[in-house]
C-alpha cells in the first residue's frame, strides 16, 4: 500500500504521486522563595501546615495536557474557584523518552509549572508514581523499559526497581535543587509513590506485598521532607498515608487512626473512548459528594480533573481513548469555565472555608440523627482567637424525597440527595442541590510467546502507530480452480490482534478489523502467481491500566494463517516477512515547517475522490481574538494532524452508540460513568484543540495524514467561547456567600438572614456582556435558551438587568422587590431568570474550502 501527500491552500490542494512503502496571564519565573519556609506534618484530623490544621481543596491539572502559555490562566482560575492546592502526576515517558536522556522542556517543563503554582500562592501535591494510569499512553511508562532483560513492572523485580528508583530520585532531586519543597519556601507539600497499586497487588502475590514495602521505604529514604501518600493502598506502611480514589469517599477510613482522611481522586467526570458517548457528572451530585466528605471527617479533596486538557500527539492511553481529555471538568479542555459546575463548586468551597475554623478545632464531629435518611454532623470548639466556633452539615441521603427536619430549634427543608452547610450552626450558606451559579453555553464560531510474525512494540518501540508486515504468497492454478469450484475465497486468520488491522493484497485494501485482542478473520482475493500480502497493524494508545503491562504488547498474538487453499492452511509464521516502522512522511518529518517541502506536493482538485493513506497540507490564518482555537475534522475519516509541526493528536470520525443517553439527567442517586451521558449517535470527537501559542498571525501550516478517506475541503478552523450566560435564582435562595465575609457581617451590624439572594453573571476574560436576551422577575418558565415570561412579570426586568450588566465583564443583580422597584405579584414566590450574551470578535478563519 502506498502513502501519498497532498497540499491544500487557498483553493488549491497539492498531491504527491504514490510512494512505495519503504488570553494568557504572564507571571515571571523568578528564583527564590514563594513562601516563608514551613513544615508539613499530619495528625488523625488533617494535614498540618506551618503548625495549623488545614481543610484543603485541590485542583487536578496535568501540565503536559496544556501548553506552558496556558498554565498561568489555569492555575489562576483554579485559585479563583477556591482551590488551595494543585495536583499533578509526573509523566515518566515524557521526561525520559530515551533511556538516560531527559526532557524537561516545553510542555514537560515541570520546574516552570511548579514555580507558577508557587507564584500564585497555591500549594502542590506532586504524584511521582512513576506509574500514573491517567488514560495516558502505557500508563506513563517509557516503552524502552519493557526491553530491559528480565524486567517485570510494578513488582519485586530488581531491573524494574532500579529504573523506578533512578527516576523517582531524579524528580525529587530536581525539586530540591530548584528549592521547591515547602521547607525551602516552595509550594510542594505532599508527594505520592505508586498509584492505585491495591487494584492489582493480588496478581503479584507475595512479591507484590514486598514491592509495596520497598516502594515506601525507597520514597521515604529520599529525604524529601514532606508526607508521602499511596492511593487505594490499604496495606500502605505506617509512615505512608493511604488515600481514597472514587466518585464518593465520605465513608473512607485510612488504615491507621494516626492518619488523616485524604481523597486524592474525586472523579468529577470520566474519560471517553472512540465510539463512546460523552460522560457528564451533574454539579449537584459532585457537590453532594464533596460536602459529604468534609461532613464526615475528610480534610483534603482533589478534583480529578479540575482541568483535563488534551492528549496531544500520541499520548492518549488505551486502547481507543480519544484525543480530548475534557473529563467534564470544571475547566473545559480549552481552559474555559464549565458552568454551572465551576461556579457551583466555587460556592461550595467558599462555604467550606467559612466552616474551616470549626472543622479544624474539633477532633471529631458530633453526630445527630435527624430522620430515617437524614443526619447532622456538628463541629465546634475554640478558634485561633479563643472564641467559640461552630459549623454543621445537614444531609438528606434519600434519593427521591425532600425532608423537613428540626435542628437546634429551627426548621430546615433538605432537598433529596443534598447537604446543607451552616457555617454558624444556624444559617444555611449553601445547599448542594440548589444551584445559583450561572449556566454557560459554549458556542463554536467558524473561522474555517510469539510467532514468526514479529510483535508490534518490539519493532516500533512506540515511535509510530503503524507497522507494516509484507510477504509474498504464491497461488497456483489449482488453487484458483478450487476457489471457483467451491464459490469461496481464502481467508487471513489471526488468533488475536489489537487495535486496528488492515489487510492489503496487491496494494488493494481487502478489509479492516478493529478491536482489543480479538480474533481477526478477513477474506482476501488472490490472482494466479505471486501476490503481495501486506498487513498493517496500528495502535490507538497503549494499555494504561492493569497488571503486567509489560506483557500486553500490540499487533498479533497466537497463530496467523491463510485458510482455504486446496492443499490446506498456510502457516504465515513460516513465511518470510519484511517490516517497515511508520510512514515515510513521518520519517522525513514533512509535517514540520522546516521539512514539509521535502515532499513533492501537487495540487488537489475539488472533484478528486477521497483516497486512503494520503498526506494533505494547507495554510491558514489565525482567527482574531483570544478565544480557544479548534480544528473541525468532521469531514475526515481517521488519522493524525499537525499544526506548524506540533502534533495535535489522533482523530477518528467514529460514531457513538445510538442508545444509552438520557433525555433528562437526574442528579439524585449514586453516579457512575454510564449515567447522564450525551452525544449518542454522533461522532465521539470532531473538534481538536490547537493552542494559540502554537500559531502565527498568518500562514500556519496544517498537515493531515488521512488513513481511510475524507474530504479535506470541508476542514475548518473555529473558535470556542462561552457566548451565552443564563442565571435563574429565586427569592428563597440563600444569601450570596461573598456577603459572609463583609465587614458589616463580621462586626455584627448586618444579619446574614436579611440579605437578599442575587444572580451573578460573568463572561470569560476579555469579553463583556453585550446584550440581555431575556430577563424576567416574577414567575418565568423554562430553562436556558427556552425561557418565557410567566403570569407574573416585572415590566422593567430587561431595563434593570441591562443597566446592571451591559458593557461589564461581571455583574450582580439582587433578587428582590427593592431591586426591581415594585412587587409584580404580592404573596407569590418570585424568581429572576436572565439570558445574556457575551461579546465575541471571533470569526471563521477562511481556508478557502
Amino acid at each position: 500500500m502506498a502513502e501519498s501527500v497532498r497540499r491544500f491552500f487557498s483553493i488549491q490542494w497539492r498531491i504527491l504521486p504514490p510512494i512505495i512503502i519503504a488570553l494568557v496571564l504572564y507571571i515571571p519565573i523568578v528564583s527564590g522563595s514563594f513562601f516563608k519556609p514551613f513544615n508539613v506534618s499530619y495528625d488523625h484530623r488533617a494535614l498540618i501546615i506551618a503548625g495549623k490544621r488545614r481543610m484543603l481543596v485541590s485542583a487536578g491539572i496535568h501540565y503536559p495536557r496544556a501548553t506552558p502559555e496556558m498554565w498561568s490562566d489555569l492555575i489562576e482560575k483554579s485559585k479563583e474557584g477556591g482551590a488551595d492546592v494543585i495536583q499533578t502526576y509526573v509523566f515518566w515517558n515524557g521526561h525520559e523518552p530515551v533511556k538516560g536522556q531527559y526532557n524537561f522542556e516545553g510542555r514537560y517543563d515541570l520546574v516552570k509549572f511548579v514555580k507558577l503554582i508557587g507564584s500564585s500562592g497555591l500549594y502542590l501535591h506532586l504524584r511521582i508514581g512513576p506509574y500514573v494510569c491517567a488514560e495516558w499512553n502505557f500508563g506513563g511508562f517509557p516503552v524502552w523499559l519493557r526491553d530491559i532483560p528480565g524486567v517485570e513492572f510494578r513488582t519485586d523485580n530488581e531491573p524494574f526497581k532500579n529504573e523506578m528508583q533512578k527516576f523517582v530520585t531524579k524528580i525529587v532531586d530536581l525539586m530540591r535543587e530548584a528549592k521547591l519543597f515547602c521547607w525551602q519556601g516552595g509550594p510542594i507539600i505532599m508527594l505520592q509513590i505508586e498509584n492505585e497499586y491495591g487494584d492489582v497487588e493480588k496478581s503479584y502475590g507475595q512479591k507484590g506485598k514486598d514491592y509495596v514495602k520497598w516502594a515506601a521505604s525507597m520514597a521515604l529514604g529520599l529525604g524529601a521532607g514532606v508526607p508521602w501518600v499511596m492511593c487505594k493502598q490499604t496495606d500502605a506502611p505506617e509512615n505512608i498515608i493511604d488515600a481514597c480514589n472514587g466518585y464518593y469517599c465520605d465513608g473512607f477510613k485510612p488504615n491507621s487512626q494516626t492518619k488523616p482522611v485524604l481523597w486524592t481522586e474525586d472523579w468529577d467526570g470520566w474519560y471517553t473512548k472512540w465510539g463512546g458517548s460523552l460522560p457528564h457528572r451533574p454539579a449537584e451530585d459532585l457537590a453532594f459528594a464533596v460536602a459529604r466528605f468534609y461532613q464526615r471527617g475528610g480534610s483534603f479533596q482533589n478534583y480529578y480533573m479540575y482541568f483535563g486538557g488534551t492528549n496531544f500527539g500520541r499520548t492518549s492511553g488505551g486502547p481507543f481513548y480519544i484525543t480530548s481529555y475534557d473529563y467534564d471538568a470544571p475547566l473545559d479542555e480549552y481552559g474555559l469555565r464549565s458552568e454551572p459546575k465551576w461556579g457551583h463548586l466555587k460556592d461550595l468551597h467558599a462555604a467550606i472555608k467559612l466552616c474551616e475554623p470549626a472543622l479544624v478545632a474539633a477532633d471529631a464531629p458530633q453526630y445527630r440523627k435527624l430522620g430515617s435518611n437524614q443526619e447532622a454532623h456538628i463541629y465546634h470548639g475554640h478558634g485561633e482567637t479563643g472564641g467559640k466556633v461552630c459549623a454543621a452539615f445537614l444531609a438528606n441521603i434519600d434519593e427521591h424525597k425532600s425532608a423537613h427536619v428540626k435542628f437546634n430549634g429551627q426548621s430546615y427543608t433538605l432537598a433529596p440527595w443534598s447537604v446543607s452547610i451552616l457555617p454558624d450552626c444556624r444559617h444555611v450558606a449553601f445547599n448542594t442541590a440548589k444551584v445559583g451559579a450561572q449556566t454557560s453555553v459554549k458556542t463554536v464560531e467558524s473561522a474555517r510467546p510469539r510467532l514468526g510474525l514479529l510483535e508490534h512494540l518490539n519493532v516500533t518501540k512506540d515511535r509510530s502507530d503503524y507497522l507494516w508486515h509484507k510477504t509474498r504468497i504464491n497461488v497456483t492454478e489449482d488453487d484458483i480452480s478450487f476457489w471457483k469450484k467451491n464459490g469461496a475465497n481464502p481467508t487471513v486468520s489471526i488468533d488475536s490482534m489489537r487495535d486496528v488491522l488492515r489487510v492489503f493484497v496487491n496494494k488493494q485494501l481487502s478489509g479492516s478489523v478493529v478491536g482489543h485482542w480479538v480474533k481477526a478473520v478477513q477474506p482476501v482475493s488472490f490472482v494466479q502467481g505471486n501476490n503481495d500480502l501486506l498487513l498493517l497493524t496500528q495502535t490507538v494508545g497503549l494499555q494504561n491500566y492493569g497488571a503486567f503491562l509489560e506483557k500486553d504488547g500490540a499487533g498479533f498474538r497466537g497463530k496467523a494463517k491463510l485458510t482455504g487453499f486446496k492443499n490446506g492452511d498456510m502457516d504465515l509464521s513460516k513465511s518470510s516477512w519484511t517490516y517497515q516502522v511508520g510512514l515515510k512522511g513521518e520519517a522525513e518529518k514533512i509535517y514540520t515547517v522546516e521539512h514539509n517541502e521535502k515532499a513533492e506536493w501537487s495540487t488537489l482538485e475539488t472533484d478528486v475522490s477521497p483516497s486512503m493513506f494520503m498526506w494533505y497540507k494547507t495554510y491558514f490564518d489565525t482567527p482574531d481574538g483570544t478565544d480557544p482555537v479548534v480544528l473541525d475534522l468532521e469531514s475526515m475519516g481517521k488519522g493524525q494532524a499537525w499544526v506548524n509541526g506540533h502534533h495535535i493528536g489522533r482523530y477518528w470520525n467514529i460514531i457513538s452508540q445510538k442508545d444509552g443517553c438520557e433525555k433528562a439527567c437526574d442528579y439524585r442517586g449514586a453516579y457512575n460513568s454510564d449515567k447522564c451521558t450525551t452525544n449518542c449517535g454522533q461522532p465521539t470527537q470532531t473538534r481538536y484543540h490547537v493552542p494559540r501559542s502554537w500559531l502565527k498571525p498568518s500562514s500556519n501550516l496544517l498537515v493531515i495524514f488521512e488513513e481511510t478517506g475524507g474530504n479535506p475541503f470541508k476542514i475548518s478552523v473555529k473558535t470556542v467561547t462561552a457566548g451565552i450566560l443564563c442565571g435563574q435564582v429565586s427569592e428563597s435562595h440563600y444569601p450570596p456567600l461573598r456577603k459572609w465575609s463583609t465587614p458589616d457581617y463580621m462586626n455584627g451590624t448586618m444579619s446574614i438572614g436579611s440579605v437578599a439572594p442575587e444572580v451573578h453573571l460573568h463572561c470569560e476574560d476579555g469579553h463583556v456582556i453585550s446584550s440581555i436576551e431575556f430577563a424576567s422577575y416574577g414567575t418565568p418558565r423554562g430553562s436556558c435558551h427556552r425561557f418565557s415570561i410567566g403570569k407574573c412579570h416585572a415590566s422593567n426586568s430587561i431595563s434593570i438587568v441591562s443597566e446592571a450588566c451591559k458593557g461589564r465583564n461581571s455583574c450582580f443583580i439582587e433578587v428582590s422587590n427593592t431591586a426591581f422597584r415594585s412587587d409584580p405579584c404580592s404573596g407569590i414566590l418570585k424568581t429572576l431568570a436572565v439570558m445574556a450574551r457575551c461579546s465575541s470578535t471571533q470569526n471563521t478563519s477562511d481556508l478557502g474550502f
